[in-house]
């Protein structure tokens, strides 16, 4: 008989990854399917990535590199932290891997063990929990709603930190909200931390580049704690490069340390030709960034204001990534026209997958079952067409 470990029958799927191939199953039929559940910029990798991506090819960057990526690539990541966000580290302190979400899980697989408590902010990034669950770890979610713009406070913090706490994950700007820390908050949220020299923070920074408030403020910049926090970060969000995986930490010696012995031994150093094209990304022309940004920006507004004139919705600003997350309960309970009712978030998307059209995702896989994510990362028009469906979807329930 087929068995299962107990590590891989305790995790769940990701409800983002399953509503994006449930839509895709639909297109596959031929219907006309709008798809805002996805993470994903819309924007092809800007072309000086991709040439010096072609380049690597020729050059023959076809050989295992080191665990930890190129010493250029590395060296380029540490010349981007000094420049844009004022921070000072060494080449050895930057480990590359598959993509953030590898980044991630390294740093918790490393640092986390049995009983060890993660204190995650909700609403939260859906693989999060399922991560510390790999590192026999016990999420601690502490529950920020849309009142406070979706962001903990200092006293919440500090009631949910215990003997047995770890690590502190930290998305900002956030996924699914969209909500920024600004520096006086991170400023309150450090305070607290300094009392607790043992809790590690990591700072889930991959939508960095798309923020709306200005500057990005990172919680390494306090020095107080600065030799405890992790910072991840990577190309997919910034530089439209989510297919070409390669994140990244910035880290205390011993953790990068630790994090390159981990994926020495399960996935080695991250692809070669990616990480030239990543290291271009750092080192080029950083226009593309800006433009990417200001039409994230445009299309937030939009979105914004026609989530606002749906009925039943309530909805914060965004100041950052690429999302919108209203809450939406005031439509469960209700009837769809073949008499089932809207139980909840997974309900109200499978309704508006069916019946609108328009691929979303519940907020119970980010740890707010009121709230509803939808990812305004592809066009004006499809958003218009997205929203018009949603409106009249919406408007047929009973």
């Amino acid at each position: 008989m087929n068995q299962l470990s107990a590590r891989l029958t305790a995790l769940s799927p990701s409800e983002t990854l399953a509503m994006s191939q449930k839509s895709q199953e639909l297109k596959a039929q031929g219907i006309d399917v709008i798809n805002l559940s996805v993470g994903e910029p819309d924007f092809n990798t800007p072309n000086h990535i991709k040439e010096a991506a072609k380049k690597a090819i020729e050059d023959n960057f076809s050989f295992y590199s080191p665990v930890p990526g190129y010493p250029a690539l590395r060296k380029a990541i540490v010349e981007k932290l000094k420049r844009e966000n004022g921070l000072e580290y060494d080449v050895n302190q930057i480990v590359c891997s598959n993509g953030a979400k590898q980044s991630v899980c390294n740093v918790l697989m490393c640092v986390v063990g049995a009983g060890d408590e993660v204190i995650i902010p909700a609403p939260y990034w859906v693989s999060y929990i399922e991560m510390v669950k790999l590192a026999d770890g016990k999420s601690v979610i502490v529950e920020a709603g849309l009142d406070q713009d979706f962001k903990i406070t200092p006293q919440q913090l500090e009631d949910a930190i215990t003997p047995k706490t770890k690590v502190l994950i930290l998305c900002s700007p956030s996924n699914p909200t969209g909500s920024v820390y600004t520096k006086e908050e991170l400023a309150g949220l450090a305070k607290v931390l300094e009392k607790y020299p043992n809790v590690i923070v990591l700072a889930d920074e991959i939508y960095e580049h798309i923020n709306y408030i200005g500057k990005h403020e990172s919680i390494a910049q306090f020095e107080s704690i600065r030799d405890r926090v992790v910072i991840v970060n990577g190309v997919s969000k910034g530089y439209a490069m989510t297919g070409w995986r390669l994140g990244w930490i910035a880290a205390p010696q011993w953790i990068a340390s630790a994090c390159n012995k981990l994926q020495g031994q399960y996935t080695s150093g991250p692809c070669s030709i990616t990480q030239k094209a990543a290291e271009a990304a750092y080192t080029g022309d950083q226009t593309c960034v800006a433009e990417m940004r200001a039409a994230f920006e445009r299309r937030r507004n939009l979105v914004v204001k026609m989530a606002k004139e749906i009925s039943g919705f309530k909805v914060n600003i965004p100041d950052g990534a690429f999302y919108v997350f209203p809450e939406c309960d005031s439509y469960f309970g209700k009837k769809t026209q073949d008499g089932k009712t809207i139980e909840n978030s997974a309900d109200l998307a499978m309704y508006l997958l069916e019946t609108g059209h328009v691929a979303c995702v519940g907020g119970s896989a980010f740890g707010a079952p009121n709230c509803i994510r939808m990812s305004y990362a592809t066009s004006d028009e499809n958003l218009v067409e997205a929203f018009k469906r949603i409106k009249n979807a919406l408007e047929l329930l009973k």
